[in-house]
């Protein structure tokens, strides 16, 4: 298991539409994925469960990934929770 804490830069937050992208690329990969915020820890596979974390922009998140191909995950849904995205 690995993890990495990340600030989110978009301006709205992780509202419907970044959630819906992160979802998905969260579930193209086969290891278990977790985002954590302020003590609470959701599955990053799950669009209602990401939701629920109303993450605000600059607010810190921690992307936990373990198994197969975590490290990739890691990389790119990283890259995910800290774009910009078109409003």
């Amino acid at each position: 298991m690995i993890s990495q804490t990340y600030t989110v830069l978009n301006p709205s937050g992780f509202h419907a539409r970044p959630t819906k992208v992160f979802v998905q690329a969260a579930s193209a990969f086969p290891c278990k994925v977790n985002v954590i915020k302020g003590g609470k820890k959701v599955n990053g596979k799950s669009s209602l469960s990401m939701l629920t974390l109303g993450i605000q922009k600059n607010e810190e998140v921690t992307l936990e990934v373990d198994g197969e191909q975590e490290e990739q995950a890691l990389k790119e849904l990283g890259e995910v929770l800290t774009r910009i995205f078109e409003e």
